[in-house]
Formats: structure tokens, C-alpha cells, sequence
């Protein structure tokens, strides 16, 4: 009677086990159809930010996208219908995270004070925590920070983006100038936040031409030195148009 013959130990064989286990990694890491997907938006996303930042909407195409990212331009259909569509998706991408942030940075300020705010910490609250993100965020914030600036500065429908994402939180810095000036007229608090995000969108947009005036002293891309400088000069320039600075006429004795 002859012996059954056993079947081969696969597991003792290391050179066999190791190739089975590399498969099994390989299937186990090989991304699901969502997590492609989300990876392909994200690069529409940061290729077409790169290009409205430099030639606004209407300076870009679907086919220019493509290009960049590499794929036909009906995929960009796909995912997002039409330009004017991607350019939302683009623009509100980073104006959530601001925003967020900035509220953040706004409420805290006003419970640490017990809501007795001043002029110069609203600003400081309102202003820093854009700065820090425009500044330190990166080449796609810095894009991001331009096409804010190209956006600000469009009127009717740039106006309307700057409505729809950013009201709230420019009339929480508003409530929070009034909490520090009581006594000043509303209107000139709303010229003082007008003039303070001109400054804001002007040292988003990186133009460089502080560099020349100056002769290199001051720097576009310094955004550590505006942020030493911004809120404090704001601040003085409110409380001036509000007759509370140093040059506001004194009351007669």
C-alpha cells in the first residue's frame, strides 16, 4: 500500500509567503473608486486655482484645466458641469476654511475680553488669522489669496461672490467695532472696515510693488512684517475717523 502524498506547506516557503503578502498589501492599498475621485477634484481644483488666479475667469478654459491636469476636457464636464461652476468650487474651497478661522479667531477674542473689545484686537483677530493663512499655507493659499484679491476688485458679480461668502463675518467684526466705539457713527465704521480690506486684498494680490518703491525695504511676500503692522495701523486710522484718535478735536472745558 503506497503512502498518500501531503499536500505542499505554502506557509513554509518564505520566498512564496512574502510574494502572497505583497499582493495582499497591494490589493488592500489600491484606492477605492471614491478616493479616486476625490484625488482627481482636488487636482482640478488646485491646477484650476493656479490659472484664475493668473487670468481671472474669464481668461481661462475647461480645455486650458485640462491641460494642466492632464486629462480630456470632457472629464471636467463630468465633474463639474461648466467653468463657472469649477470657479465656485475653487473660490469656496479656501472662503470656508477663512471664514471658519476668522469667526473662530473673532469669538474667541470677544469671550476672552468679556465682550469689551478693542479697536486694535478686533482687527487683530479679523486680519491675523488670514494673513497667517495666506502667508504660511503654502503656493496654493498664496494663489487663493490672489484670486481673492482679482475677485474684490470685479464689480457685479466679484461683489456678489464677496456677499455670499463673507458677509457674516464682516458684520461680526462691525458688532465687535461697535462694542469698542460705542459713541461712533456706524458709517464710519463701515469706511473703516472699506478701507481695511482694500489694504487686506491689496497684500493678498503679491504684486511686488512695494519691492521696487522701496528698493527691496519692504516686501510683498513679507507677510510677517504686514502682520506686525496691519491691525495697529487700522486700528488708529478707525479710531481717527471716528473722533477718538490723537488728532480728534477736544471738547471745549
Amino acid at each position: 500500500m503506497t503512502l498518500l502524498q501531503q499536500p505542499a506547506d505554502r506557509t513554509a516557503d518564505p520566498a512564496r509567503r512574502k510574494i502572497e503578502l505583497s499582493n495582499t498589501q497591494a490589493r488592500k492599498k489600491r484606492p477605492t473608486k471614491a478616493e479616486q475621485r476625490a484625488e482627481t477634484t482636488e487636482q482640478i481644483l488646485d491646477e484650476a486655482e493656479y490659472l484664475f488666479s493668473k487670468h481671472g475667469l474669464h481668461g481661462v478654459t475647461l480645455k486650458d484645466v485640462a491641460k494642466r491636469v492632464g486629462v480630456h476636457h470632457t472629464l471636467l464636464n463630468y465633474y463639474f458641469e461648466d467653468k463657472q461652476k469649477l470657479f465656485d468650487a475653487v473660490f469656496g474651497r479656501r472662503a470656508v476654511v477663512a471664514n471658519e478661522v476668522r469667526m473662530k479667531a473673532l469669538d474667541e477674542y470677544d469671550r476672552e475680553t468679556g465682550g469689551n473689545p478693542t479697536v486694535e484686537g478686533a482687527l487683530h483677530a479679523f486680519l491675523d488669522t488670514n494673513l497667517d493663512l495666506y502667508g504660511e499655507g503654502g503656493d496654493q493659499w498664496r494663489y487663493s489669496g490672489r484670486l481673492a484679491a482679482l475677485v474684490s476688485n470685479t464689480p457685479e458679480w466679484g461683489a456678489e461672490m464677496f456677499d455670499q461668502w463673507f458677509d457674516p463675518v464682516v458684520l461680526r467684526l462691525i458688532e465687535m467695532l461697535k462694542k469698542a466705539l460705542p459713541h461712533a457713527a456706524e458709517e464710519d465704521l463701515f469706511w473703516g472696515y472699506h478701507f481695511t480690506t482694500g489694504a487686506l486684498m491689496l497684500t493678498l494680490a503679491r504684486t511686488g510693488r512695494i519691492d521696487k518703491l522701496s528698493g527691496g525695504l519692504a516686501q510683498s511676500e513679507d507677510f510677517a512684517a504686514v502682520k506686525q503692522r496691519m491691525a495697529r495701523f487700522m486700528a488708529a486710522g478707525i479710531k481717527e475717523i471716528c473722533g477718538t484718535g490723537e488728532g480728534a478735536p477736544q471738547a471745549e472745558s
